[in-house]
């Protein structure tokens, strides 16, 4: 898949001109999928003013993953547009469920960037309009107190905890999002990314984690997990936001989409303003973040009829391409859209892109890789297997899947 444009966009060579999207909509229906975080909420708010005389219905979820699949395989969809991202756009792919965009863009695109559209194999199939990365949150203050620089890497986010919990300043200094499944799964790419390791053979759909890298990835994802709150297998990035602000956490890894909500005047305010984002942390000796860069962007469904597909590109498309919005939300999201300024909140990926951080693999089979790994190394986590055990029942899980799907 052409990661190129997207790339250039992540680099922030935003060039391009800017024209007001067509928000005369006289008919068809709107129906949205997507995540539920500011950023997206925002975006869904703006393209809602330009419906027009269309319907215009939206489901924000958590469990949009899990969601998307079986709505948009339904015939007609569920939904005419699923908010996607890097991992999130290949089962979609996969199954043939979204359509190409090509004459909807030259017809109603004209405020959208080149550098925006994710063209895979000549066919515009998605439209990006922010980026993402997971980086570290630090507490300066308890920082400051106890001696300890800023972060660089996970062996001295590791020390550092170790050393806030051994003054008894906090008992769980650190956080991430664990959640068994997907997040988990998550944790284990960029850690892995970060070791340099490579997910499948050269050329192929074969695994390549059960390796010494794949072991390094497990034993220091055991050591910061045992710095963690012990329900870390429950905590995704919402609750370990509600322990940041309750004080309990003194380093966190993060989305940088959720420093809008952290930094915001609602919680405690000694906290927020000791609370600094840095950039993600490297691991082994690498000298790439353990982190990958992600971009969000809708698609359109291919279960729908065309009135529906064009009333969805047309209010995206605004709301893709709005210097208003981007302008009033800029500490939500690092945005890809024309005019955009980077502030405070968006310094993790700025200093991810500068690293020279990874893309999520866009790989036709990952989805299944991801889905193995969320389910796989809990065990070894909770301390019942070993870390090549664990990996030896990830890639038979993959295998499973990937010679059920072709693949293998």
């Amino acid at each position: 898949m052409n990661m190129k444009k997207i790339l250039i966009v992540l680099s922030f060579l935003l060039f391009g001109t800017y024209a007001n999207a067509d928000c005369n909509i006289k008919s068809g229906s709107i129906n949205i999928l997507a995540n539920d975080f500011p950023a997206l909420r925002t975006l869904v708010d703006t393209a809602k003013e330009c419906k027009g005389s269309a319907d215009f219905k939206v489901t924000h979820s958590a469990e949009h993953n899990k969601i998307a699949v079986p709505a948009l395989t339904a015939n007609p969809s569920e939904f005419s547009v699923r908010v996607a991202a890097n991992s999130s756009i290949v089962p979609l792919m996969n199954g043939d469920l979204i359509r190409p965009m090509n004459d909807l863009v030259k017809k109603y695109g004209k405020g959208i960037q080149d550098s925006q559209l994710i063209t895979i194999d000549g066919k515009v199939m998605a439209v990006a309009f922010m980026a993402n990365t997971q980086h570290l949150y630090v507490r300066t203050d308890v920082l400051k107190e106890n001696g300890i620089a800023i972060p660089k890497t996970y062996e001295d986010v590791v020390a550092a905890s170790e050393k806030i919990r051994a003054a008894g300043k906090m008992k769980y200094p650190y956080a991430a999002a664990y959640k068994a499944g997907w997040n988990l799964a998550e944790e284990f790419v960029n850690m892995y990314i970060g070791h340099g390791g490579e997910f499948f053979k050269a050329g192929t759909a074969k695994p390549n984690i059960n390796n010494a890298k794949g072991v390094a990835t497990l034993n220091m994802l055991k050591k910061l997990a045992d710095l963690s709150n012990p329900d870390y297998l429950t905590h995704d990035s919402e609750a370990i936001k509600v322990e940041w602000e309750a004080g309990n956490v003194a380093i966190m890894t993060l989305w940088a989409s959720r420093s809008g909500t952290l930094l915001d005047d609602e919680g405690d305010a000694k906290i927020t303003a000791a609370t600094k984002l840095v950039a993600p942390a490297t691991v082994g000796g690498g000298n790439i973040p353990a982190a990958t860069l992600w971009w969000d962007g809708f698609t359109l469904a291919k279960n729908r009829p065309d009135a529906d597909a064009e009333a969805s590109f047309r209010a995206m498309a605004h709301a893709a391409s709005s210097k208003e919005m981007v302008a009033k939300a800029a500490d939500q999201a690092v945005w890809l859209v024309e005019g955009f300024v980077p502030g405070p909140k968006s310094v993790g990926v700025i200093e991810a892109v500068k690293m020279g951080a990874k893309p999520y693999p866009m790989l036709p089979q990952m989805g299944l890789m991801h889905g193995a790994l969320g389910n796989e190394i809990v065990e070894f986590l909770q301390g019942n297997e070993l870390a090549e055990q664990a990996l030896k029942d990830v890639e038979a899980a993959y295998n499973t899947k990937a010679k059920e799907q072709g693949f293998l």
